[in-house]
């Protein structure tokens, strides 16, 4: 399992000691706004045991954000391969959650260039993309601030979103290796 640095991040593998910051974060109304569920704890802890499982796997996945310094457990970057059906799939995606305490200090966009240098440097994949809803201008923020460009022909209706969700409408934006991040 690769761990990146960044100047002020390490993304690195779980630990045990990532599982119950995973399940707060996560428990945590603002952090799922845009989540079309809400989680419980039961489904924290199961996806928390997949994540690992799958990073473990495949080198690469939901990486563990920790700020070393001030605390082990800031959120998570993922690079993965978009887990659902679409005109656009497959294909890679970049992503990132985080605790509300480390919003708004650049972190989501620092751990996302890490990310996206790993994967078209050691990876060596071609393309990735990142998708919100419409309405998660946050995130649509940090996908421009980290070079990405929205596809608007590849806008799309999130397919395991109920179709008459408000976030099902879904943003595309991608990059390619080579591109300025």
């Amino acid at each position: 399992m690769a761990t990146i640095k960044t100047p002020r991040l390490l993304l690195r593998d779980w630990q045990d000691t990532d599982i119950e910051p995973w399940v707060a974060m996560n428990l945590d109304p603002r952090v799922t706004e845009f989540f079309p569920t809400a989680y419980t704890r039961e489904r924290a802890l199961t996806e928390a045991e997949h994540l690992r499982r799958k990073i473990d796997e495949l080198g690469y996945g939901w990486w563990v954000v920790e700020v070393p310094g001030e605390t082990p457990f800031a959120g998570v970057i993922a690079l993965q391969e978009v887990p659902f059906e679409a005109h656009f799939t497959p294909a890679y995606e970049v992503g990132w959650r985080f605790a509300p305490e480390f919003w708004h200090r650049g972190y989501a966009t620092e751990g996302a260039r890490g990310a996206l240098d790993y994967a078209f440097n050691t990876l060596r994949w071609k393309e990735v993309v990142a998708m919100t809803t419409a309405l998660n201008v946050p995130s649509q923020r940090v996908m421009e601030r980290i070079g990405m460009t929205r596809d608007s022909k590849g806008d799309f209706l999130h397919p395991a979103i109920h179709k008459d969700h408000r976030l099902r409408p879904h943003l595309l934006y991608k990059i390619s290796a080579g591109h300025p991040r």
